[in-house]
């Protein structure tokens, strides 16, 4: 053999062997645990994203405060069905620990470990070396006590009392700085102040006053506390389609919208008269799509036959409920050519007239072609001429 051919071969046979070793990747963070500060009752969750080839398994560990020597792995379901592990595998090794209701008892350091190594689970081997770590400290502290004012129902009747909300910081654990209040998540502008006891007040609540308001207090060296008081009130629509119009074999859409807390569930039906028929998603041509305050029914294809009418949207909530209608009306696809057969219809009538008439016009008033237009010159009258012309000459 050609000793090149021998070199190349043994190249590719040296390139096989490596290209196990070559391709293999260890374990390595892409995200790893932040640590946090909670308060008792909250809720925490800790992400562990890792990258490798052959992909990582992920584990959990936990240990107590100061006792980093007394590690213990978490599982699944632990703590009374508190702790909540999710993990996925493909390209990389994504997990999520998560624990709910917090306990003093819930303090401590947790440990995400990864690792790809063969080897990682023979008891002969040494876990710092086959597994590489992530930690995060999490500390709860215990939550302040905040007196609220309970949950408030607005009246329907335009004229309501005025409506006032109150909170009061009894108990904190580290200094106090602010409160300020929010509704439905979004802080209420000019509300912050440094007293402990806050009040808002809505002078003159309606519908859409309604929903969940929350006082928030900061700390110094502690998370946010919050109290939530819900202000409740029956839905009140405040936008619907009055009417719509559509061609058949067209969708049609109809929507409403209401304001009110809690949020309604809504229901659509078609009315005819004193009876009505419930709509839902399972014709195949009517969808129907809810969102928090709002509405919205589609329908395919429209048949000019069974779907024009009356459709209601009904909204409901554990205040009382409102409805309004729309009217649906659905034209023929000639629709479109009804002007233009109009011009049509009127322009042949108007020729079937003329024709008409000039048909039944009298004789007497058509000219014959063949006769003369004027009275015929007789011959006598041309030889007086010449006599004339004649008796001229001779003078």
């Amino acid at each position: 053999m050609h000793p090149n051919a021998v070199m190349l071969l043994a190249v590719a046979l040296l390139g096989n062997l490596m290209l196990p070793f070559i391709s293999a990747q260890n374990a390595g963070f892409v995200k790893s645990p932040m640590s946090e500060t909670k308060l008792t009752g909250d809720t925490f969750e800790l992400y562990c994203d890792v990258v490798g080839n052959p992909t990582p398994e992920i584990q959990w560990w936990y240990a107590e405060i100061n006792r980093a020597d007394s590690f213990k792995q978490l599982w699944d379901g632990a703590r009374k069905r508190r702790v909540s592990i999710n993990t996925a595998y493909g390209t990389n090794g994504v997990s999520v620990l998560g624990i709910t209701r917090l306990t003093l008892e819930d303090s401590g350091t947790y440990e995400c470990r990864a690792s790809n190594d063969p080897r990682r689970n023979d008891l002969r081997q040494n876990p710092a070396i086959t597994w590489i770590r992530a930690q995060a400290t999490i500390s709860v502290l215990q939550k302040p006590k905040i007196s609220a004012s309970d949950q408030t129902i607005l009246s329907a009747d335009s004229s309501s009392k005025p409506v006032t909300l109150q909170c009061n910081l009894t108990t904190a654990h580290t200094p106090y700085q602010e409160s300020f209040w929010m509704k439905n998540g979004k802080e209420i502008s000019n509300t912050r102040t440094e007293q402990r006891n806050t009040v808002y007040r809505i002078t003159k609540p309606r519908a859409d006053d309604s929903g969940e308001y929350m006082c928030v207090y900061t700390f110094d060296m502690a998370p946010n506390a919050n109290a939530t008081i819900e202000v409740k009130a029956k839905p009140d629509i405040t936008g619907h389609k009055r009417s719509e119009n559509k061609n058949e074999g067209e969708n049609a859409m109809m929507y409403c919208k209401s304001v009110g807390y809690p949020h309604p569930t809504w229901t659509w039906r078609k009315v005819d008269g004193t009876s009505y028929t419930d709509i839902d998603n399972s014709t195949g041509r009517f969808f129907i799509t809810n969102r928090d305050n709002y509405t919205e029914l589609n329908i395919l294809n429209l048949d000019i036959t069974t779907d024009p009418g009356i459709y209601e949207c009904n909204a409901t909530n554990v205040i009382g409920n409102t409805a309004e209608t729309t009217i649906l009306r659905v034209r023929s696809h000639l629709a479109p050519l009804w002007p233009f057969l109009g011009v049509l219809a009127e322009i042949i009538i108007l020729v079937v007239i003329i024709v008409v008439y000039e048909k039944r016009k009298r004789p007497d008033d058509i000219i014959d072609d063949d006769e003369p237009v004027g009275p015929m010159k007789t011959n006598s009258t041309n030889n007086h001429k010449d006599k004339n012309i004649r008796q001229r000459n001779t003078k």
